[in-house]
């Protein structure tokens, strides 16, 4: 396998897990909003309605709403946690891939 061969199958590597995380990136961003979404709803609902929350094909009444709003806050930081993570990634592999991308086109 020629240094070209081998060069252009690292590019298409890189570029397959640069998608791979945008994608991620974008999931996790959608979970974020959500979440934000569901906070917002939360603290805007009166206090002496009650509020459901799914648990697979039931709803189910929530009894404490601190530990509920305290549970989607640790998840929402997870995530941007997370997408953090995959955004420092995703910069690397940017990197990654324009100097691969250089170097083929110099050879």
């Amino acid at each position: 396998m020629s240094d070209s061969e081998t060069t252009a199958q690292e590019i298409q590597g890189v570029a397959q897990e640069l998608q791979m995380i945008r994608s991620q990136i974008q999931a996790l961003s959608s979970q974020i909003s959500e979440i934000s979404v569901t906070l917002e709803s939360l603290e805007s609902q009166d206090s002496d309605r009650p509020v459901y929350r799914a648990v697979g094909n039931l709803l189910l009444e929530v009894s404490d709403r601190d530990a509920l709003r305290s549970e989607l806050d640790e998840s929402r930081t997870a995530f941007i946690d997370h997408s953090s993570m995959l955004e420092e990634r995703e910069s690397s592999l940017v990197s990654q891939y324009e100097e691969l991308v250089k170097s083929f086109e110099t050879r």
